[in-house]
């Protein structure tokens, strides 16, 4: 098997896990510590380290999915050309947008209302269900897709303008590739134009934006990783340079995190954006390189798992909601209710996967192929 396939496993293997820490991310709603406007909270079970976990995540999982997101549009661009790479675009992502968002979003608000009554007054009301439960006014969970689709005929636009100035396209990839080859070099890139992109959106991590008009800075921000990742394709054979130090950046990046959420309230505003940018480049790098080195071997197991991430996450929001209210009387830790949370909506979805998906019409919708 050549080191090229190999490294494909292991950034397919990356984006699935990034998509299903999305599971992680959304089961801790309902047990946060303050406000976490839109989900319903369980006032009686919330817990500060959900607040951890769920704030930790957040901080590195979009920009390492549109890293990856980039260095598979540009192997679609450049292996099959512009026309399939639009097409498959528009297959796998534009398509599942517009259906899962149809779908979903009164599923989601139906069942959110159905928490908030619960968690509020003890008492399930359906009362409330009206027409506008049925017509979708954010993108939800789906947003990230939303942004994606921009990123592509940016990225197009972008790689048509430095084409007309092949000096500038060759000084460009000459220089990114210097720096990503160099261990500091690199870390201190992501760091500081992340920095750069934090205060630009004026945030301490990666944005949400849930509006159908798109926000400028968040996009910004985000087709900065997705041009890294086109611009990674390109430069592929720097990836084994990610391998190196790879425990230490992901140990230094959790440290200065944790050092972050404990003294949130005492540091400067400015200090938290630094170390926002340092370490998401630091868990960037480190993630990167873990994926490169201990994924690299083909494994059906974790194929199934990639498989089935892009199901599992375009659906799992609904029941990251309504579980916890049958939870919503007992008198245990917020910790327990949210192990349980996850527990049953990953078993749920994947059991779906497999039974109406995997060997449906719906695995080629998704997927672009059904399994026998």
């Amino acid at each position: 098997m050549s080191s090229s396939t190999e490294r494909l496993h292991s950034l397919d293997a990356l984006r699935a896990i990034m998509m299903l820490l999305g599971l992680v991310l959304h089961s801790t709603e309902t047990y946060l510590v303050g406000n976490n406007f839109p989900f319903a909270k369980d006032e009686n079970s919330t817990h500060i380290a959900l607040n951890y976990l769920e704030h930790f995540i957040h901080m590195f999982r979009m920009p390492v999915f549109f890293i990856v997101a980039g260095f598979f549009a540009a192997m679609l661009f450049y292996v099959r050309g512009s026309s399939k790479m639009i097409l498959n675009r528009a297959r796998r992502i534009v398509l599942p947008f517009i259906v899962f968002l149809l779908i979903l979003y009164p599923l989601s608000m139906i069942s959110l209302q159905v928490a908030k009554t619960e968690f509020a007054t003890g008492l399930i009301d359906l009362s409330f269900i009206s027409v506008n439960e049925f017509i979708p006014d954010s993108t939800l969970h789906l947003w990230f897709l939303y942004y994606l689709i921009l990123c592509i005929p940016l990225a197009l636009g972008v790689r048509l303008l430095l084409k007309a100035v092949p000096v500038f396209k060759r000084g460009i990839f000459s220089a990114f590739t210097k720096m990503v080859s160099s261990e500091l070099p690199r870390i201190f890139f992501v760091a500081l134009f992340s920095f750069i992109l934090l205060v630009l959106i004026w945030e301490l991590s990666p944005p949400t934006p849930l509006s159908f008009t798109p926000n400028i800075a968040s996009l910004t921000f985000y087709f900065f990783f997705f041009g890294f990742g086109w611009l990674l394709y390109l430069g592929r054979g720097t990836l084994k340079s990610f391998e190196k130090n790879t425990w230490p950046y992901i140990i230094i990046g959790i440290a200065i995190f944790t050092v972050q959420f404990i003294f949130y309230d005492q540091i400067d505003d400015i200090l938290k954006g630094v170390m926002s940018a340092i370490l998401m480049s630091l868990l960037i790098s480190g993630l990167f390189g873990f994926f490169l080195r201990y994924s690299s071997e083909y494994s059906q197991r974790m194929r199934y798992v990639s498989d089935a991430s892009y199901w599992v996450y375009l659906v799992h929001i609904p029941f990251t909601i309504i579980i916890p209210v049958f939870m919503a009387g007992w008198d245990i830790s917020g910790i327990i209710k949210f192990m349980i949370t996850l527990t049953a909506t990953t078993i749920i979805c994947f059991s779906s996967y497999h039974l109406f998906v995997r060997r449906t019409f719906l695995g080629v919708f998704l997927n672009g192929r059904r399994y026998p």
